[in-house]
């Protein structure tokens, strides 16, 4: 007969303690809403960035993949992936890419292109390469690198490497490109020497940051993103294209360093070096325009766009 009396007892305690925790939890003051420091927004610090502040990519690693659509312009990242850039380098001087099509689209993750199907042997490129998931040893204290000041969920330390972002660990002894929106990796099988270069995709959606150290990445779409991000997306596994004609053609790659002068996109890249990048990415950390009263005061390696332009044009966010 005391149950009943017991279990009331301990209701009424239970009440208590949460009476008394709400109280206290409503006597606790508000933590104030996180304010940005005065300072530019991301558009004027763009505006005033003088002609030290951008970089002009060298021709030896830009490519040009040429489409109905349009023209895709990448930037190759040497100093990370130096075998496979060269390897690329190969493959588009012998025409290997020209005729070939764009076989997958995957949507919210990658567009790739290449041989789909296996029907031609490069000339003078390899086949296989060791993969190069990673900068290791001495390399790695050659490479520039400005780190952000915030956390990141997949490396002990994120940044940005010659306008590429990048990670690396917290001795310094490896480096890596990451998986940002953007970016170009090469296509393998499941063995890890299977990539050459002569399949090669770009991400086309929210960061697939797992495939960091797992895909050698070569480099970044610097212009056409809006095409390889807009194609019809592939309707079999994995976003290819179920029949051949689906596919989309592409008319030729070049390399900027085999044309003329004047039939070269004259693209600079915004310096990740400079004080303009630090003011730069302050205001992207805590964006000051007044659509946000509420800053983040944090920012994604991924979550920054590096601007490029055309050298004659005005520098625009």
């Amino acid at each position: 007969m005391r149950r009943p009396m017991v279990a009331a007892r301990l209701a009424a305690a239970l009440v208590c303690l949460s009476v008394t925790a709400y109280a206290a939890d409503a006597a606790k003051p508000t933590a104030p809403k996180p304010t940005a420091k005065a300072g530019p927004v991301a558009a004027d610090v763009l505006a005033a960035a003088g002609p030290m502040d951008w970089r002009s990519p060298n021709p030896e690693n830009l490519l040009y993949m040429d489409l109905a659509q349009g023209r895709v312009i990448i930037e190759l990242a040497p100093a990370f992936a130096p075998a496979h850039v060269d390897n690329i380098r190969k493959l588009v001087r012998e025409g290997w890419f020209d005729g070939l099509a764009v076989d997958r689209v995957q949507d919210n993750y990658v567009t790739q292109w290449g041989d789909a199907d296996n029907t031609r042997t490069p000339k003078t490129a390899q086949t296989k390469l060791a993969p190069e998931f990673v900068v290791r040893g001495d390399a790695v204290a050659k490479l520039p690198f400005t780190p952000l000041p915030d956390r990141d969920t997949y490396a002990p330390e994120a940044g940005y490497s010659n306008g590429f972002p990048a990670a690396r660990d917290a001795k310094g002894r490896e480096a890596w490109l990451v998986h940002c929106y953007g970016m170009v990796g090469v296509g393998r099988d499941m063995a890890l020497d299977s990539g050459s270069g002569a399949e090669l995709y770009a991400v086309i959606g929210q960061a697939p940051r797992h495939l960091d150290r797992n895909i050698t990445v070569v480099g970044r779409v610097l212009r056409g993103m809006d095409i390889l991000s807009s194609l019809p997306r592939g309707t079999a596994a994995l976003g290819f294209y179920d029949k051949p004609e689906q596919r989309i053609p592409i008319a030729k790659v070049r390399l900027a360093a085999d044309l003329p002068p004047d039939q070269r996109d004259n693209l600079v890249v915004l310096r990740t070096d400079t004080p303009t990048w630090a003011a730069y990415v302050e205001a992207r950390r805590n964006r000051r325009e007044d659509f946000f009263p509420v800053p983040a005061g944090h920012v994604d390696v991924c979550n920054i766009p590096i601007p490029v332009r055309t050298a004659e044009a005005k520098p625009i966010q």
